[in-house]
C-alpha cells in the first residue's frame, strides 16, 4: 500500500504541532506524501502562526487564512479562523484524514473538572460531524490525561462510543493510549491522551508505538535549551522583566525546587513567602537540568511560567518552544502572552511525529515495534452508557 498521498484536514489546529508531526512523519516513511488541505481555529494569532509556518511553505503564496470556511481554497491550503459554532463543515473540502486536539480546558486536572458539563466539554462533537461527514481513513484526536476521570469516567466513554460509531457515518477501530511523551523524544514530562482512529472498511491495523525506538535519546532540558545554543536575536526569545522581589525569591530556590519546598522556605525570608490555602507544586519551580522539563503551560499567572535551573527568571517562549520540540525556524505570530498561550495549547512536535510515523506505516504495511495500549477500549464500553449530554 505504499504511494499514498493523504489529505489533511485539523480542527482545533492550535498553532500547528500535530501538523508540522504529520509533515515529518510523511516525509520520513517512504512513498507517503501529506497535504494540508485546511483547518480552523478560533483565536487570530493561532491562525497566523498555523498559515505562516505549515500553509506557506506547502502553497506559497496560494496559501489563505479566511473568515468562512465557504472562502477556501478549492484545492487547499487554508486556515479558517472561525468559532466552531459557526463553521460550515459540508463547505470544507474532502480529506483521507483528520487531526483534532478538540479543547481541554474541562478536562483539565488543574481547574474545575466540569467535563461534559462544562462550556468546553461538548466540543469535541464537532469532530465527530466531520467524521460523519467527510468519513476519513484516519483520525487522530488528542486531550489532557484528565480526560478518563471526567464526570466519574462517563464522558470518555461517551466520547469513545461517538467517535467509534458516529451518527450517520462509517464506524472507527480506536486505539486509544496514555502517551507520556518524554519516553518519545519530547523533553518535558507530558501526558496525554491520544486516540487513534482507523475506518473499520480498511483492512490496516495501527498499534501503539513503542517508546523503546527512542531510548537513549536526550531529553533533559538542559540539552533542550543549550544544543546548539539559542541566538539571540531568535523569533519569540524576549526575556520578561522579573521584579526585584521574583529574582530574590528565585534566588533561593535550587533545581527542581519549588517556593514552597521546605528547604527553600527555612533559609528563604518570611516576607518573600507565599501565602495561599493551595500550594500548587509548579509555583516558581525550577527546572532540573539533567532531568525532562515539567509541564509546559499556557496560561496562568505569577509563578507559572517555568523557571529556569540557574539564571533567576522565567524561562523565554522560544526556550519554552524548545521544550515542545518546535524547530526554532517556526516562528509564533502575535504579542508574547498569546504565543506562551499557543505553545502551552499545542501538540508536541515530536510526539506527534511518533504517533504519525506509527499511523503512516500502519497504512504502507511496514512493520514497526509496538507495545500494547494501555486503555482497553472493549472494557470500557462493556457497560451501559450512563445519560449524558453534549
Amino acid at each position: 500500500m505504499t504511494g499514498q498521498t493523504y489529505r489533511m484536514g485539523e480542527m482545533f489546529s492550535g498553532p500547528g504541532g500535530m501538523a508540522l508531526g504529520a509533515r515529518l512523519a510523511a516525509q520520513a516513511v517512504e512513498g507517503v506524501e501529506l497535504r494540508h488541505a485546511w483547518a480552523n481555529d478560533y483565536d487570530s494569532d493561532t491562525c497566523k502562526t498555523y498559515h505562516r509556518n505549515i500553509l506557506v511553505p506547502e502553497y506559497g503564496d496560494a496559501a489563505k487564512m479566511v473568515q468562512s470556511s465557504v472562502n477556501l481554497p478549492a484545492a487547499g491550503g487554508g486556515v479558517v479562523h472561525q468559532n466552531v459554532h459557526d463553521l460550515n463543515i459540508a463547505a470544507l473540502s474532502e480529506i483521507d484524514g483528520f487531526a483534532f486536539g478538540f479543547p481541554c480546558n474541562d478536562y483539565s486536572l488543574v481547574g474545575e473538572w466540569k467535563g461534559l458539563r462544562g462550556e468546553y466539554g461538548p466540543l469535541y462533537t464537532y469532530g465527530v460531524r466531520v467524521l460523519a461527514s467527510k468519513q476519513p481513513k484516519w483520525f487522530v484526536a488528542e486531550n489532557v490525561s484528565g480526560l478518563r476521570g471526567a464526570n466519574e469516567g462517563e464522558a470518555f466513554k461517551q466520547i469513545l462510543r461517538h467517535l467509534q460509531a458516529p451518527d450517520d457515518g462509517p464506524g472507527y477501530r480506536l486505539v486509544p493510549h496514555l502517551y507520556s511523551f518524554d519516553e518519545y523524544g519530547v523533553p518535558q514530562r507530558r501526558q496525554r491522551i491520544v486516540i487513534v482512529g482507523i475506518r473499520e472498511d480498511l483492512d490496516v491495523r495501527f498499534q501503539v508505538p513503542s517508546p523503546d525506538i527512542y531510548e537513549g535519546t536526550d531529553v533533559s532540558a538542559k540539552s533542550a535549551l543549550t544544543v546548539p545554543p539559542i541566538a539571540s536575536n531568535a523569533p519569540n526569545h524576549e526575556f520578561a522583566r522579573q521584579s526585584k522581589q521574583v529574582i530574590e525569591r528565585l534566588s533561593y530556590l535550587e533545581p527542581g525546587e519549588n517556593a514552597f519546598s521546605p528547604r527553600a522556605l527555612a533559609v528563604m525570608p518570611e516576607r518573600l513567602h507565599i501565602n495561599t490555602r493551595t500550594t500548587i507544586s509548579t509555583t516558581y519551580k525550577r527546572l532540573e537540568p539533567e532531568k525532562p522539563a515539567y509541564t509546559v503551560t499556557g496560561a496562568g499567572g505569577g509563578g507559572s511560567y517555568i523557571y529556569h535551573w540557574i539564571h533567576n527568571r522565567a524561562l523565554t517562549n522560544r526556550e519554552r518552544a524548545r521544550l515542545q520540540s518546535f524547530p526554532d525556524e517556526f516562528v509564533f505570530e502575535g504579542p508574547k502572552d498569546s504565543v506562551r498561550k499557543q505553545i502551552g495549547m499545542a501538540v508536541p512536535v515530536k510526539g506527534a511525529e511518533a504517533i504519525f510515523t506509527a499511523l503512516f506505516k500502519s497504512f504502507a504495511g511496514i512493520p514497526y515495534p509496538t507495545v500494547q495500549p494501555n486503555i482497553n477500549v472493549a472494557s470500557l464500553l462493556a457497560s451501559e452508557p450512563a445519560t449524558m449530554t453534549a
